[in-house]
């Protein structure tokens, strides 16, 4: 007589919670921490030229400095934060990066109330700030795969660059109604506490961050440095994908600094009406991050992003096409379309950096690509001014959006072209990488 044979038990298959990883306590804190702080930043974009524009008169120069000093700190220290971070425990980081932006923005309401309040004083306020956001601006994005799962990570980008998007819808039209509201100065004070709530989110956070090396161990700070470096540029599709960043930074940047003057002074628009048209190109930027786990695991991540952002960078050229009136509606769509693109392409290659790069890299990589970034955004401010101010608005607007159109093929150089996938780690033998990332189920 045979035993009788035991059937496997039949496979269950669990339903994902609907909301995904915000079911997670100590992501939903992160998140959380995250956006209050993305929508801080977006406030004080519009808040502190407020400030400067109607409390201290200053002039159309001394605003537009003002306006690039909190991007100056990536230029100056965004290498060696880099390097810093990965020798320091995030959340501490963080939690002090968000406690000194409330310090620093509670200052100029009370200097104004006090009448002390000087440009001097407001450049210092944006120079720190601007600090505080690289430190925290890199930090997250390393503190992201010590509470989320591998496979996850795909998840935890799109739902932080979602908010992102929705942060500076919030933060850009935000700034404006507490201007309204407040006043200027005092709608500063309202700000602050965006960081304050930020700061009791991530101190909820319970999960164990791994220790970073014993001081016995580290490395000389210049060598972390060029290590970083090194890593970045020899990597053919770290190179490939920073590049395509920086010249989209750049572009980017130069078309968004003369697109407040283009609307006022030739498509009449009123003035209180511009932060708000501006921000709705975030509706697109969080239409990207809803779609792009459903595109990559569709189309694959290295096709997806290709495929993502060269069908939607030409539509920036309704950009120019606006006019008057009704005729405003493609300055909206195509602001919004480039937004798609730009921001689906974020959280591929976040999850793609948070995989790829080794742990004790993650930090000196991503500050390495953020300097290529950010560093753009100065330099496109002033070639917009430039070019704006030789050839017209209008022209100008063409020209760079034209530019935008074709910045994708980019991404069509060196090995990704033909690939479905990126790879989830480097190869080893320094040849063709074979490894692809995992598909979702």
């Amino acid at each position: 007589m045979t035993a009788p044979t035991l059937e496997p038990p039949p496979e269950i298959t669990v339903k994902p919670k609907r909301g995904g990883l915000l079911h997670q306590r100590d992501f939903r804190l992160l998140w959380l921490g995250e956006t209050t702080n993305r929508v801080g930043i977006n406030i004080t974009t519009v808040a502190m030229p407020l400030v400067a524009v109607v409390t201290l008169n200053a002039s159309t120069f001394a605003v537009s400095v003002l306006a690039a000093a909190p991007w100056l700190p990536w230029l100056l220290i965004g290498l060696p934060a880099g390097a810093w971070v990965d020798r320091m425990r995030r959340r501490p980081l963080m939690l002090a990066c968000n406690v000194g932006s409330l310090l620093l923005l509670a200052s100029v309401p009370i200097a104004a109330w006090l009448d002390v309040l000087t440009m001097t004083q407001m450049l210092i306020v944006a120079l720190l700030n601007g600090l505080a956001a690289v430190f925290f601006g890199i930090s997250y994005k390393v503190y992201v795969p010590s509470i989320v799962e591998r496979k996850d990570l795909q998840e935890a980008n799109a739902k932080l660059q979602g908010s992102e998007s929705v942060a500076q819808v919030a933060g850009l039209g935000g700034g404006g109604l507490l201007a309204g509201a407040f006043g200027a100065a005092s709608g500063l004070l309202v700000n602050a506490l965006t960081f304050l709530f930020s700061a009791l989110c991530l101190s909820r956070i319970r999960a164990e961050e791994p220790r970073p090396e014993q001081p016995k161990e580290r490395t000389p700070l210049r060598q972390d440095i060029k290590e970083g470096l090194q890593y970045t540029v020899k990597d053919p599709y770290l190179r490939i994908l920073t590049g395509y960043g920086t010249v989209t930074n750049l572009l980017l940047t130069a078309y968004q600094a003369i697109l407040p003057v283009f609307m006022i002074r030739q498509l009449m628009v009123a003035e209180g009406a511009v932060g708000w048209l501006l921000a709705s190109s975030s509706i697109g930027g969080l239409l990207g991050a809803t779609l792009a786990k459903r595109i990559a695991d569709r189309h694959g991540t290295a096709r997806g992003l290709q495929l993502a952002t060269l069908f939607t960078a030409p539509f920036g050229l309704l950009i120019p096409m606006a006019g008057e009136g009704w005729q405003l509606v493609t300055l909206a769509i195509g602001s919004a379309l480039l937004a798609l693109g730009v921001v689906l392409a974020n959280v591929i290659q976040g999850a793609f950096r948070q995989r790829y790069c080794p742990p004790q890299l993650l930090g000196r990589v991503t500050s390495c690509i953020s300097v290529a970034n950010f560093g753009a955004i100065p330099f496109g401010s002033l070639l917009g001014g430039a070019l704006g101010t030789a050839l017209g608005l209008r022209p100008t607007l063409w020209m760079l959006t034209a530019g935008l159109a074709v910045t994708p093929l980019i991404l069509l150089i060196g090995p990704m072209r033909g690939r479905r996938d990126l790879p989830a780690a480097p190869d080893p033998s320094g040849g063709r990488d074979l490894t692809v990332e995992p598909r979702a189920a």
